[in-house]
């Protein structure tokens, strides 16, 4: 394998908010150790699903700001992962369902004197605005990609552990070997197949996240419980830990009910165990 000399490229096309890390150097800057360590736990299968594009885009975005042949691997990894996701269900109608959903709450409150009508307002135009981009959109999401022989050689050989050598896709490996300028036009090209889309999911996710503030809360002998009403449109568990303790949360949960367990961190020996120490974090249940 060679990796291609740098070369100046101009930036891709948007993704919404899930693409705006910039890496644009090979020497980075260390990143700051963030205070807190935020973890989330889905309540339902479309907010899982918004969570994992969300993740795959921002990995996708990371990588095509660098010009290697490793990060044009990895960016178009994730393409294939998004294929994949897009490929279990009706990810365009699920979008829009959502998006009506949370249109139709937020009208619920222009009679309210109490809030700022302008954001209100705001917020509606973007819902609105994402909702007009998704309805003119024809036919399948990324259809043409889903067709690409090229594409299609690659994901089937990348279900065999190292399956993507050169002497297995030399066609992928010329590819990979164009000038940087080229594999990034490319990668840019497929991934703008998922721009609308993309930001519509990021949207939905802020919303989500933002509707319900951390709380201070108390897990006693390091596990915390807390049963959930039904009615209610709960959708996302959302815990911080102060980043200096040694352990982690681990979360789990569904309509009814969620759990989190808060487990010594250990990479070596047998699997992490729960401390029996109190832990204080901070807890968001979002509820849209």
């Amino acid at each position: 394998m060679t990796t291609r000399p740098g070369s100046s490229f101009a930036k891709p096309q948007q993704l919404g908010d899930n693409a705006t890390h910039m890496a644009t150097s090979t020497h980075k800057s260390p990143l700051p150790v963030p205070e807190k360590l935020l973890y989330e736990q889905p309540l339902n299968e479309r907010i899982r699903t918004f969570l994992r594009l969300e993740y795959l885009f921002k990995q996708a975005a990371h990588h095509l700001e660098c010009d290697s042949e490793w990060d044009s691997r990895a960016t178009l990894n994730c393409i294939l992962d998004i294929l994949a996701v897009f490929g279990n269900t009706n990810l365009k109608s699920e979008v829009l369902k959502e998006l009506e959903r949370h249109a139709a709450n937020l009208k619920r409150h222009e009679r309210n004197p109490n809030i700022d009508h302008t954001h209100l307002h705001n917020l509606l135009d973007r819902i609105m605005a994402h909702m007009d981009s998704m309805h003119q959109i024809n036919g399948q999401i990324a259809g043409d990609l889903k067709n690409s022989e090229f594409l299609l050689s690659i994901r089937q050989r990348s279900a065999i552990p190292g399956g993507t050598c050169d002497f297995d896709l030399p066609a992928f490996h010329y590819w990979l070997n164009q000038p940087a300028k080229v594999c990034t036009r490319d990668l840019a090209h497929w991934l703008g197949n998922f721009d609308e889309i993309g930001q519509a999911i990021q949207l939905i996710l802020s919303l989500t996240r933002d509707s319900t503030p951390m709380k201070p809360t108390l897990a006693e002998g390091g596990i915390f419980q807390r049963t959930l009403d039904p009615n209610l449109p709960f959708q996302l568990v959302r815990v911080a830990l102060p980043a200096g303790l040694p352990y982690y949360a681990e979360l789990s949960g569904g309509r009814h009910r969620f759990t989190a367990r808060f487990l010594q961190f250990s990479i070596e020996g047998d699997r992490s165990q729960q401390t029996d120490q109190d832990v204080e974090f901070e807890l968001a249940c979002c509820v849209i």
